[in-house]
C-alpha cells in the first residue's frame, strides 16, 4: 500500500497525523484552566461539568467506528473529515454565547455542551486514525520508533496546555477587542488544524485498504452508540446527585446493558460488522487490550488524584499542582521514545512492556505509602517514575497487537486499542471517585463534611480539584483525611497496575513483520 512512497513522503505524511494528534491531546488539557472563566462568563456553573462530559462520550463512542471507516474508504478521506469535523467544532465552541439564546440550543453554557460535543465527533478521529496512519507508513520493524512520538506529542500537549490555557484566558482579552480571551483557548485550533489539513491534503496518499469494500453495518454502529453514551454518562453523573442506585443512574446503565447486548448479537450475525469478534479470537489482542484497559485506569487515576493531595494535604495552590503533573508528562515523554526506539532497534517489545509496568509499580508504590509530611519534590521524583514506567504503555501494546493481525483488519484493532484505554479510564475515574468519597465521609471531621464540598469531585480533561476545597488553610484533620483517602485510591490502582502486568505476561512475543504488504504471514510466537 505504501512501498512506492518516498521517505519525503511519509515523513510529511508523519507530521501531518502526528501535528492533527496534537490538536485533540492539546484540546483536552488547554480547555480545564480555562473553565472558571467559562463558567463566569456563561452562568453555566450548575453545568460545567458536562463541558467535559459532552466530549468524552462522543470521543469515546466514535473511537470504534473510526476503525470500521478506515478499513473501509480511503484513510487520508477519514482523516480529513475528523480534522475538518473538530475544527468546525472549535470554531463553534468559540462563538458559544456571542449571539444571546439560539433555538433548540438554548443559553450559551448549553451551546457550549452541544458544541463540545460536535469537537469530540472529529477528537475521537484525530487519535485512531494518528496510529492508524502510522501503521500504513512503517512496517512492524520499524514502527516502534515511529509510535514513540506519539507519547512524546500527548506529554508535551499536557505540559504545554494548562499553560496556554491561562496564558490565552488572562490575556487574550487585550489582543482582540470585544473578544473574550477563553474563546481563544479553542479559535488556537484553526490556524493548527488548517496546517495539519495542508500536510494531509498536499502530502499525505490515500491509503485506500486492500480488497474490496463491502458495505458496513450501521445498525450495528448505531447499537454501540447507544450503548456507549448512556454507559459513559451514567459513569460521569456526580454520584453526590444521582447515586448508583438512583433511576436515572440505574436507567442509564440499563439502556447501555441492552445496547451493548444486542450489539454484540448484531455483531456476531452479520458478515460485515463495525467490529469484527473474529480478532478476540486473537491471543495478542485478548491479552493486550485486556492490559490497556487496566492501565488505562491506573493512569487517569494518577492524573485525577494526584492534585486534591497537593492541594489539600500540602496545602499548594490550584496552579502549582497542575505545575506538579509535568514531571509526569516528561516521563511519558522519555518512556516513550525510548522504548520505540530501543523495540525498533532490537525487536523484543514485550521486554519492554512489563519493565515499563515493573517501573510504574514502584512509583505507585511510593505515591501510596507517601505520608501527610511529604514534600512537595518528592511527590515530583515519585510522578516522574510513574511517567517513565507508563511511556512504553502508549506505543508498544498497540504495536503488539498491530503486528499480530492481518492488514484488512488493521483500524478495527488499532481503535479497538484505543477504545479499551478510554473505557478503562472512564470506568476506574468512577471506582476511584466512590472509593474517595466513602473514605472522606468516614474520616472528615462532621463540621467539614457538612460545611463545605470538599467531598465532591469533578471529573474533567484537566487536574481534578475538590469544589471548594482550601488551599492553604486545611485543617490537620482535613490533611490526614485526605492522605488517608487517596492512599487507598493509589492501593487500589496498584491491583490495577498488577493485574495489567499478569495479562501482559500472557501477551505472546511475535517477531516484528519487516512488510505491510497485503498477504505478508502473521509471525508465530517465539
Amino acid at each position: 500500500m505504501t512501498e512506492n512512497l518516498t521517505q519525503r513522503q511519509k515523513m510529511l505524511t508523519f507530521a501531518g497525523v502526528l501535528l492533527a494528534m496534537f490538536l485533540g491531546s492539546l484540546d483536552q488539557t488547554i480547555v480545564s484552566t480555562a473553565l472558571p472563566r467559562i463558567v463566569a462568563d456563561l452562568n453555566g456553573l450548575d453545568r460545567f461539568t458536562w463541558v467535559a462530559t459532552a466530549y468524552l462520550v462522543a470521543s469515546t463512542a466514535l473511537v470504534p467506528i473510526y476503525g470500521k471507516l478506515a478499513d473501509t474508504y480511503s484513510r487520508r478521506k477519514i482523516e480529513i473529515g475528523a480534522v475538518s469535523i473538530f475544527l468546525i467544532g472549535s470554531m463553534l465552541c468559540g462563538l458559544a454565547g456571542e449571539f444571546g439564546p439560539l433555538p433548540l440550543l438554548g443559553d450559551g453554557m448549553n451551546q457550549l455542551v452541544v458544541f463540545r460535543a460536535i469537537q469530540g465527533l472529529g477528537g475521537a478521529g484525530l487519535f485512531a486514525m494518528a496510529f492508524i496512519v502510522i501503521a500504513d507508513l512503517f512496517p512492524p520493524s520499524e514502527r516502534g520508533r515511529y509510535q514513540g512520538f506519539t507519547g512524546a506529542v500527548f506529554g508535551t500537549s499536557s505540559v504545554l496546555g494548562p499553560f496556554l490555557g491561562g496564558f490565552l484566558t488572562d490575556n487574550g482579552s487585550d489582543w482582540i477587542p470585544g473578544v473574550a480571551g477563553w474563546r481563544l483557548v479553542f479559535y488556537v485550533n484553526l490556524p493548527l488544524g488548517l496546517l495539519a489539513l495542508w500536510f494531509i491534503v498536499t502530502q499525505m496518499p490515500a491509503l485506500r485498504p486492500s480488497g474490496k469494500p463491502r458495505t458496513i453495518d450501521y445498525l450495528s454502529g448505531l447499537l454501540l452508540v447507544t450503548g456507549l453514551v448512556p454507559l459513559v454518562i451514567g459513569l460521569q453523573l456526580n454520584k453526590e446527585e444521582y447515586g448508583w442506585t438512583s433511576p436515572v443512574t440505574l436507567g442509564l446503565l440499563a439502556v447501555a446493558v441492552a445496547s451493548l447486548v444486542l450489539f454484540v448479537v448484531r455483531s456476531l450475525r452479520h458478515e460485515n460488522p463495525i467490529l469484527d469478534f473474529g480478532l478476540f479470537r486473537n491471543h495478542v489482542f485478548r491479552t493486550a487490550n485486556a492490559a490497556l484497559f487496566l492501565l488505562g485506569g491506573a493512569f487517569l487515576g494518577i492524573i485525577i488524584f494526584e492534585p486534591l493531595f497537593m492541594v489539600n494535604v500540602l496545602g499548594v495552590s490550584a496552579t502549582k499542582a497542575g505545575v506538579s503533573l509535568i514531571p509526569l508528562s516528561m516521563g511519558v515523554v522519555a518512556g516513550s521514545l525510548l522504548a520505540g526506539q530501543m523495540v525498533s532497534r532490537f525487536g523484543h517489545y514485550k521486554r519492554w512492556m512489563l519493565g515499563g509496568i515493573v517501573v510504574l509499580l514502584g512509583g505507585l508504590s511510593l505515591l501510596a505509602t507517601m505520608p501527610a509530611t511529604v514534600s512537595y519534590g518528592q511527590v515530583l521524583g515519585y510522578l516522574l517514575l510513574c511517567g517513565l514506567g507508563l511511556g512504553p504503555t502508549m506505543p508498544l501494546y498497540t504495536l503488539a497487537i498491530q503486528n499480530a493481525i492481518e492488514p484488512h483488519l488493521l483500524g478495527q484493532a488499532t481503535s479497538a486499542s484505543q477504545f479499551f484505554r478510554q473505557i478503562g479510564g472512564a470506568i476506574t475515574a468512577s471506582i476511584l471517585g466512590a472509593i474517595l468519597t466513602l473514605t472522606l465521609a468516614h474520616s472528615l471531621p462532621v463540621s467539614a463534611a457538612t460545611s463545605s464540598s470538599a467531598q465532591q469531585t469533578v471529573v474533567s480533561e484537566g487536574p481534578v480539584l475538590p469544589a471548594g476545597a482550601a488551599t492553604a488553610a486545611a485543617s490537620p484533620a482535613t490533611q490526614a483525611a485526605f492522605s488517608k483517602a487517596i492512599s487507598r485510591v493509589y492501593l487500589f490502582n496498584i491491583f490495577l497496575v498488577l493485574g495489567g502486568l499478569v495479562m501482559t505476561l500472557f501477551v505472546p512475543e511475535l517477531p516484528l513483520r519487516k512488510s505491510n504488504a497485503p498477504g505478508t504471514p502473521i509471525p508465530a510466537a517465539e
